[in-house]
């Protein structure tokens, strides 16, 4: 008898385990939303949803505890890097590793400079401005320069996106929505389909009379009603 009960205690607690809190529901779509997260399987998005909540109250009852002087940190992340149309993600992804180790040693969340990376660790450490670099290069930087400016001094500044080695092997539809120019630069204002977090909130500024560049200009069509 004391082994039928343990079996259905064990039942009862993976059942409630699977329970999902309905008072998340809007919070859990609103996340999916900003975050461009779609699942095609009813289980998969269980599971997900699952995990979750499940770090959510872990955040929350840690940042709780934190303000109670319960732990000597609290658990959180600096804001989104947007990167736009610019290929800096070995920038971004150095600032957030330092950004990081700082807040273990200092106890303070400090935004570090992604632009000044980009305008400074250029090619005697073999990164490339917007067309990619690398982070233990980027790094190297840091060190040789003796530190690295914060963003609130040296803000980050997307620009119009050129890569020479771009090919107009055409593999993606996209649509133009507008034109102009940045900075001499001109410009197609492309709204693409791969979510809020892709460039600009959804957008990419491709670089326009050069030379048909990535193909943009291949395979034109547009409805007429």
């Amino acid at each position: 008898m004391n082994r039928l009960a343990w079996v259905l205690l064990v039942c009862c607690s993976a059942m409630a385990q699977l329970h999902r809190d309905p008072t998340l529901d809007h919070h859990w779509h609103l996340w999916k939303k900003t975050y461009g997260k779609q699942y095609e399987e009813k289980t998969e998005e269980t599971v997900r949803r699952l995990i979750w909540e499940k770090n959510l109250k872990f955040v929350t009852l840690h940042n709780l505890e934190h303000s109670m002087g319960m732990h000597s940190y609290d658990l959180g992340m600096n804001h989104l890097g947007d990167m736009g149309s610019c290929g800096s993600c070995w920038a971004f992804s150095a600032v957030g590793a330092l950004e990081g180790q700082l807040k273990l040693m200092t106890g303070k969340l400090v935004s570090l400079s992604a632009q000044n990376l980009v305008d400074c660790s250029t090619e005697k450490y073999r990164n490339k401005g917007c067309n990619g670099g690398f982070m233990t290069e980027a790094f190297q930087y840091i060190i040789d320069n003796n530190g690295i400016d914060s963003e609130a001094s040296y803000p980050y500044k997307a620009t119009v996106y050129y890569e020479p080695a771009c090919t107009q092997t055409v593999n993606h539809g996209v649509l133009v929505v507008g034109y102009g120019n940045l900075n001499g630069k001109d410009y197609w204002l492309v709204k693409n389909s791969w979510g809020l977090n892709f460039g600009e909130q959804g957008y990419i500024r491709m670089a326009r009379n050069s030379g048909n560049h990535c193909g943009i200009a291949s395979f034109p069509s547009y409805p007429e009603i």
